[in-house]
């Protein structure tokens, strides 16, 4: 694929968050490729609005999580942690996870390591998640 539909999770919008990715204030949505990158929006996890405190891999969190991302064609999840649900996520979209950085440095790891991403992609529901420092 020529570009990636990337959703960081953040509550600044400048660095990653420091929970689980399902529990991010918010998803800012980037078009990224080899060549370059663009921000596209900013959208609310209205998933926390809801929130109940079902607990940890709540399987009805990642649907409405998962809903939210492909109403806005999101192929690729990055956070510094993911929680339980990254099982039923990686099925839906490629996940990947920093060790550190924020997202500029996140951003340009991405790019540079385009096509990993894309062949992890390819590989459907059996495709892993990738992890960078």
């Amino acid at each position: 694929m020529d570009k990636m539909t990337v959703a960081f999770a953040t509550d600044d919008g400048i660095n990653y968050i420091d929970r689980h990715f399902g529990d991010a204030d918010y998803y800012d949505i980037y078009e990224i490729s080899a060549d370059g990158s663009e921000f596209v929006k900013r959208i609310n996890n209205t998933t926390e609005e809801d929130d109940d405190d079902s607990g940890h891999g709540d399987a009805e969190k990642a649907k409405g999580i998962a809903g939210i991302l492909k109403v806005e064609g999101v192929h690729c999840t990055v956070s510094k942690v993911f929680g339980p649900n990254l099982k039923r996520i990686k099925k839906k979209f490629l996940c990947v996870l920093f060790k550190s950085g924020n997202i500029e440095t996140g951003i340009e790891t991405l790019k540079e390591n385009y096509s990993s991403l894309n062949s992890e992609w390819e590989k459907g529901e059996e495709r892993t998640f990738l992890r960078y420092n």
